[in-house]
């Protein structure tokens, strides 16, 4: 059996139990080899090289761009990063070795970076290639790391194991990124290995700029494909359940034991994220399963997403959403019965390069939610300019998803539940799919519509 396995970066900054819990030693009876590891960079490691992905803090990138002092940034950086080695000593890491690895990665990248500012200065060439191309390289050097770390502390724990360095930090070849895996992976010893990847892959076309932060999932996509793996899994830090624990409590929550990649779109739609969507949709249409498992709960067999799985009994799975959008209501007298009104507002919507959630009409009126990030006054400046009224308000969006949810009385049940616990409907929407109810609502009650709803509709029903 071959797998490839996709590990987080809160995973692999608690290395120790990754060892135990996923790879084990192999005095273990659950070691085998046949597994390709696709590893993130530590924990937090990607936010100082490029920014926050939730706050938008600036890191090393930025210093770069704006050219602030981004050398003594990396050296900062690459004493943070000795620290996280030292962690991993006590289980097998040569930190020597480690320390080195990451010396002559750094010091090449100052060079590189360094390199990339007299060509910017120049004047004679697009300084936004240069400062992309700066992105792509720092982005590489977390996976490099977590990589390297992970098959020296296997070596040293009589694992044989075998790092593929997909970051193309010493091969320039102007190649794509399905050719580099390609051909990295092609003479690879799967069956008599333990093999590690970067979740960084560089290729012409750039991931980062084609897949932004969602790259290492693209990677390890391309290579369960690649490989015509038997099994895709992804080891998170938490299991995929009922809700957020952290909202509705660990004891209230229910773990999603089969699922299929509808729902999983449905999820990423949202921002809660199985898994990137232009990395499933290529598992999808090759038929490999992808299993989702808590790091932390190894026995438990976590999630199973499946192309066809559709649940036997009609219910509600997961309960979802995000206090963190606005909704746009564009109200014109003159859009009834006018064909084509709602292309016009859309033409704005892509001009601004906005995707929108979820959009519901009438008559007289197109209300569309939007990530309020995404929310610009050039944007809505542009629709007042064509539309007789805009009005934004800041909302939540709830989402009740499910492989089989085409049952009487789901909907009106879920708008109950809401009723009875105070919590008025503004918009609403559902597909004639039917795996997937969208409550817009005030934001401010978002977390008490989560914890009802995951109470009524899923926790309560588990029997």
């Amino acid at each position: 059996m071959l797998t490839v396995e996709k590990i987080g970066g809160t995973s692999m900054s608690q290395f120790h139990h990754v060892l135990k819990n996923i790879v084990h030693l192999p005095s273990d009876p659950e070691f085998r080899y046949g597994r390709v590891f696709v590893v993130s960079a530590y924990g937090g490691v990607t936010n100082m090289l490029l920014e926050d992905k939730k706050t938008k803090a600036p890191g090393i990138y930025a210093q770069f761009v704006e050219q602030q002092d981004y050398e003594s940034g990396i050296k900062d950086l690459l004493q943070k990063l000795k620290k996280i080695n030292e962690q991993f000593v006590e289980i097998g890491l040569n930190l020597t070795e480690a320390n080195a690895f990451l010396d002559e990665r750094f010091e090449l990248t100052i060079a590189y970076l360094k390199s990339m500012d007299k060509v910017i200065s120049s004047g004679y060439v697009d300084k936004n290639n240069i400062f992309l191309a700066a992105r792509e390289l720092l982005a590489s050097l977390g996976e490099a790391h977590s990589a390297y770390n992970m098959v020296n502390i296997l070596r040293n724990n009589g694992i044989n194991a075998e790092f593929v360095d997909l970051t193309g930090f010493h091969d320039p070849s102007n190649c794509t990124i399905d050719q580099r895996i390609s051909s990295c992976f092609s003479t690879v010893d799967y069956e008599n290995n333990i093999v590690v990847a970067t979740g960084y892959t560089r290729g012409i076309e750039g991931i980062m700029r084609e897949f932004d932060r969602g790259y290492s999932e693209i990677t390890f996509s391309k290579i369960a494909v690649l490989l015509k793996a038997d099994e895709a899994i992804i080891h998170k830090e938490f299991h995929l359940s009922s809700a957020d624990p952290k909202i509705v409590g660990l004891d209230q929550t229910i773990i999603v034991g089969n699922t299929n990649y509808d729902v999983a779109d449905q999820l990423a739609d949202v921002g809660m994220e199985a898994i990137h969507p232009k990395a499933s949709k290529p598992l999808e249409k090759a038929g490999i399963n992808l299993r989702i498992k808590n790091t932390f709960d190894p026995h438990h067999p976590g999630t199973l997403i499946s192309k066809d799985y559709v649940g036997k009994d009609s219910k509600i799975e997961i309960i979802t959403g995000s206090d963190q959008v606005v909704v746009i209501e564009i109200h014109d007298a003159s859009m009834v019965g006018q064909v084509g009104f709602d292309y016009e507002i859309m033409k704005i919507i892509k001009k601004h390069y906005v995707s929108y959630i979820m959009k519901a009409t009438n008559a007289n009126s197109i209300s569309m939610v939007i990530w309020e990030s995404a929310l610009t006054d050039e944007l809505i400046q542009d629709l007042k300019a064509e539309f007789e009224t805009v009005r934004v308000e800041k909302v939540a969006v709830v989402f009740l998803i499910g492989s089989n949810i085409a049952k009487p009385g789901v909907l009106a049940k879920a708008a109950t539940v809401l009723a009875e616990n105070g919590i008025n409907i503004h918009c609403i929407s559902q597909s004639l799919r039917q795996v997937n109810i969208q409550f817009v609502i005030d934001r401010e009650l978002y977390t008490d519509a989560v914890i009802c709803l995951n109470r009524e509709m899923c926790f309560n029903n588990k029997g």
